[in-house]
């Protein structure tokens, strides 16, 4: 990597190969929360309408997004798509929700598939064997 100013105070830099590299923050515009909630790793998200226009606040990085997810992908799988950290992505994503380009597919918790009595059914299976 070069900087491109010999000044040491100056944020922009080159990457010999990638070009000029922006820092996450920056394309969350300061933000490190979706505006939804919380988005799991294994979150699904699927492309809904695929035209973005061209919309205050959405990037190169949205339009990417929108057309990985034309098949169902998991929030970590985008974010290796995009060499980004997830947390950036759960914002990105969270734009996306909120202006109806994509849909996200919460994981069904276990908690909410199995109940007391199913555990308490297993735990006895368990014993008699």
């Amino acid at each position: 990597m070069t900087s491109l100013s010999d000044d040491p105070a100056e944020e922009q830099w080159l990457d010999d190969e990638a070009g000029r590299i922006v820092r996450p923050y920056v394309m969350t515009r300061g933000r490190t929360q979706p505006s939804r909630g919380q988005i799991d790793l294994i979150t699904l998200v699927v492309t809904i309408n695929p035209a973005i226009a061209a919309e205050p606040g959405i990037g190169p990085e949205h339009h990417t997004i929108v057309r990985l997810c034309e098949r169902p992908l998991s929030v970590a799988e985008i974010a290796a798509h995009l060499d980004l950290p997830a947390g950036t992505v759960r914002v990105l994503l969270g734009d996306l929700v909120d202006r109806g380009f994509v849909a996200i597919q919460e994981p069904v918790r276990e908690m909410d598939v199995l109940d007391l009595e199913t555990y308490k059914a297993v735990l006895n299976g368990l014993r008699t064997l």
